[in-house]
């Protein structure tokens, strides 16, 4: 049975990666602080903690491998058919020759890619907020679609 402190640190353990919004990398720096300072305490507090950096650390590979897709299609599909004498004028940028039908199969990915990014992200702050309520009530809770770096 775990303690009311046990349950307070996993779901601030939890609720510490939204930090992310704030500080950059506090999604890694804030639950690594917090779960190293009670993990030998308490089992409770080092499953959460474990659980909490493996979700970020996929998420981070997700995120990586999703920016490997859709910037090099976006650099090709827009520079593609650009000329080099492509016109500037004093107020206004003009892309001559641009064609989106020959082009469309890598916009379509690209946009796809940025939809999947959007519903990540999305999904990624519903789940700290259901997994914090979950760890606060006592019970045990495993990130769906998470890569076990941390065992």
């Amino acid at each position: 049975m775990e303690t009311t402190t046990e349950k307070n640190i996993a779901t601030f353990t939890h609720l510490s990666a939204l930090t992310q919004y704030f500080i950059p990398f506090g999604n890694f720096i804030f639950p690594i602080v917090l779960w190293t300072s009670k993990k030998d305490k308490s089992e409770f507090v080092d499953y959460s903690g474990k659980q909490i950096l493996n979700f970020q650390l996929s998420l981070l590979l997700y995120t990586i491998a999703l920016a490997l897709i859709a910037i090099p299609i976006l650099i090709f599909t827009i520079f593609n058919n650009v000329p080099l004498s492509t016109i500037i004028h004093e107020d206004s940028f003009v892309i001559d020759n641009f064609n989106f039908g020959d082009n469309l199969g890598l916009i379509t990915l690209g946009l796809t890619t940025v939809f999947i990014f959007i519903c990540l992200k999305a999904a990624e702050f519903f789940l700290i907020i259901y997994a914090s309520i979950k760890t606060s009530n006592g019970e045990k809770y495993k990130y769906p679609i998470t890569i076990p770096f941390i065992k």
